[in-house]
């Protein structure tokens, strides 16, 4: 059986604290390898870093500030996440962007933040890890600008159409796809369709974002499975042809 890479995970959260040696152990039986573990803010570093210290060679966290953490002491925020990054390696700068859905107050700081971390990227050589809600377009405007054909990521949980999705591939970025592709209304079968596979990496976003069967309930990276098969329906391709592509995809995205 193929080995499949989740790479969109915040298995450090409260609701993995009693079970997470359970929660990895059902990987492990699904054949999830690796988790890559988007950072939120200061909160949450020493619980990520430390999963990192419990699963050597299986958790791997990035840092950044997700644009929901943007706040009035964002700039205090990012200097503390920028020391870090100076401090040691992370596998990207992540989880960064633009979300318009909850709230619009720091829009402009969000950019700035946006923009900011980008450059962290560039210059440290890793990948960007894009939260792109209600902002899907201005998100792939930022890095169409900050494009100099180093910059390279994922644009996590993509849910655009299928214009979005090709200027994404031109941007030469990965879209992660999780469990909103298995929601009927979702829409985004029909955009998966007419992506080539070698464009997509897996995540689960867990705790949130459960496909179907177990939508409404805590999510875990197990459930994958649920991710390959309706991509594997959708392109009429096997489960073990998309578990090894996007597992390649993440592998040359991250470094193997």
């Amino acid at each position: 059986m193929t080995k499949i890479i989740d790479t969109h995970t915040h298995l450090y959260l409260p609701e993995f604290k009693q079970d997470i040696k359970a929660v990895i152990d059902r990987a492990d039986a699904e054949n999830i390898i690796r988790f890559y573990l988007p950072n939120i803010d200061s909160e949450v570093i020493d619980d990520m870093l430390e999963l990192e210290k419990k699963f050597p060679g299986k958790c791997f966290p990035m840092m950044g500030l997700h644009p929901c953490s943007v706040k009035e002491n964002y700039k205090e925020e990012l200097q503390l996440l920028e020391e870090w990054l100076n401090k040691r390696k992370f596998v990207a700068v992540g989880e960064i962007g633009l979300d318009y859905y909850w709230d619009i107050t720091f829009r402009e700081q969000q950019i700035e933040a946006f923009q900011l971390q980008i450059d962290w990227a560039l210059k440290y050589d890793i990948p960007i890890v894009i939260h792109s809600r209600n902002s899907l377009q201005d998100c792939i405007d930022i890095v169409r600008q900050k494009q100099n054909g180093k910059l390279k990521g994922i644009f996590h949980c993509f849910s655009g159409n299928a214009n979005e999705a090709n200027q994404i591939i031109d941007l030469n970025f990965l879209m992660g796809m999780g469990g909103v592709i298995t929601y009927k209304n979702s829409g985004m079968a029909e955009v998966v369709a007419g992506i080539d596979i070698k464009h997509l990496v897996l995540e689960t976003d867990a705790p949130y974002l459960t496909p179907v069967p177990f939508r409404g309930k805590r999510n875990e990276p197990s459930y994958l499975k649920y991710v390959v098969e309706k991509i594997a329906m959708v392109k009429n391709i096997s489960t073990e042809e998309v578990a090894s592509v996007t597992t390649q995809n993440a592998k040359n995205l991250f470094g193997s």
